[in-house]
């Protein structure tokens, strides 16, 4: 039975049938979907210590592969995100899960460092699969409820991310390190298989030439000042909380806590409660509390850091902290996308991309910093650079503040919505 019902599209860009709107079931597939995607570039982040010794490496050699992950990730969001304003959104988001499942199974069976790279930036680069889903999902639900629709599917995708490391502490302690990329290999595959049957074919009306899509996020970018600020803020954000999961592990590994691959991998449970809390914020954001949603998970940032540096030697408090920042950075990332998926319907891949890109450099900037802060000064210093940024995104949310307040007298509206 099909999982589509009958309505109007929002969005006359799309191809799809007139009658298409993605109903809950599918909506939840593709929360799955968007969850392993991007959850299968953090199995390694439990596995650095296992991964050194398999490997005959240094630990800091073996962290290279999360800066890798996250960097491949942004380049294919920059270059193959935008195909979906060009490309069959189905089939696109389809043959990327294709492509990522072999990336995931040269790293399970990889006899060597050289081989772990290669799957790794294979991975990276065409697991943005989840970011062509993404807007998907926004544009195949009615307008009034693609906060909800977004936030449902987002939920799936942190969610993932966050089960993506318990499961492979689990996974790595019931046989080696190589085990969960051969189990998630499969899984892509069969949720590949399951997407391609279940959701609706969707286009844009009139799509524009690659060269030409590529370029006009340059414009986008000039044309929307939220696109920039909030652009900024998300990259801050999530540098941020990957500072926390670049450092964790070895603070959690070492003399203080003395905790295995298993364990290390469920400490990250806690933040799945956060996680589930994207679809409440999705909801949120459709009535208008974008802003208030943001500043709310900016202060909830600041206080997950000050729990972080009172808690090096307290695991109570490092679960606290894991709790409040994993609720802190879907508020964030939830209400940037709703703002930011507003600005132009016929061109949130495009909007996506550029969002997304600058989301991950910020992870990748932040997994790198978080490295050397953690060279320098373990993990006092890695705690002062968290909540550096954090303090930086303050900054940003100011100026998106004011860009608001200034968009709303030029229109002369009394209230405006979170995309104004």
């Amino acid at each position: 039975m099909s999982l589509l019902s009958s309505s109007a599209l929002p969005n006359s860009a799309s191809a799809a049938p007139a009658a298409t709107i993605l109903r809950t079931p599918t909506l939840l597939l593709m929360a799955v979907a968007t969850g392993l995607c991007a959850g299968s570039n953090y199995f390694n982040q439990p596995l650095l210590h296992s991964i050194a010794q398999a490997l005959n490496l240094s630990e800091g050699k073996a962290a290279l592969t999360v800066t890798l992950a996250q960097v491949s990730y942004a380049l294919g969001l920059l270059f193959l995100v935008p195909l979906g304003d060009k490309l069959e959104r189905r089939s696109l988001s389809v043959g990327l899960m294709l492509l990522a499942a072999l990336g995931l199974a040269i790293s399970g069976f990889a006899p060597n460092f050289e081989l772990l790279l290669l799957g790794t930036v294979m991975t990276g680069l065409f697991s943005v699969a989840a970011q062509v889903l993404v807007p998907m999902a926004a544009t195949l639900s009615e307008p009034a409820r693609s906060g909800r629709a977004v936030g449902l599917v987002m939920s799936g995708l942190l969610a993932g991310i966050l089960l993506a490391r318990s499961a492979a502490g689990v996974l790595s302690s019931m046989g080696s390190w190589q085990l969960v990329y051969r189990l998630g290999a499969v899984a892509m595959l069969a949720l590949a298989a399951l997407l391609a049957w279940q959701l609706p074919r969707s286009r844009n009306a009139q799509p524009a030439g690659y060269l030409q899509i590529l370029a006009s996020m340059a414009g986008l970018l000039r044309r929307y000042p939220r696109l920039r600020t909030r652009s900024l803020l998300g990259a801050l954000c999530f540098g941020s909380m990957s500072v926390l999961f670049s450092t964790l592990a070895l603070l959690l590994a070492g003399p203080g806590f003395e905790l295995s691959d298993a364990q290390i991998g469920l400490v990250g449970l806690v933040g799945v409660v956060g996680a589930l809390s994207a679809s409440v914020v999705g909801r949120l954001a459709d009535r208008g509390w974008a802003q208030r949603v943001s500043g709310a998970s900016l202060l909830l940032f600041a206080l997950s850091w000050a729990a972080f540096w009172w808690g090096s030697s307290q695991l109570g408090l490092l679960l606290l902290g894991i709790l409040l920042i994993d609720i802190a950075l879907p508020g964030v990332h939830l209400s940037n996308q709703n703002i930011i998926y507003r600005l132009q319907a016929d061109a949130r891949s495009r909007i996506n991309a550029v969002y997304m890109t600058s989301y991950f450099i910020g992870a990748a900037g932040g997994s790198a910093l978080g490295a050397l802060a953690w060279q320098w000064g373990a993990w006092p210093a890695s705690c002062g650079l968290g909540l550096g940024l954090v303090l930086l995104a303050a900054a940003v949310f100011a100026q998106d503040l004011r860009l608001a307040r200034s968009h709303r007298r030029a229109s002369g509206l009394a209230a405006c919505p979170e995309a104004c």
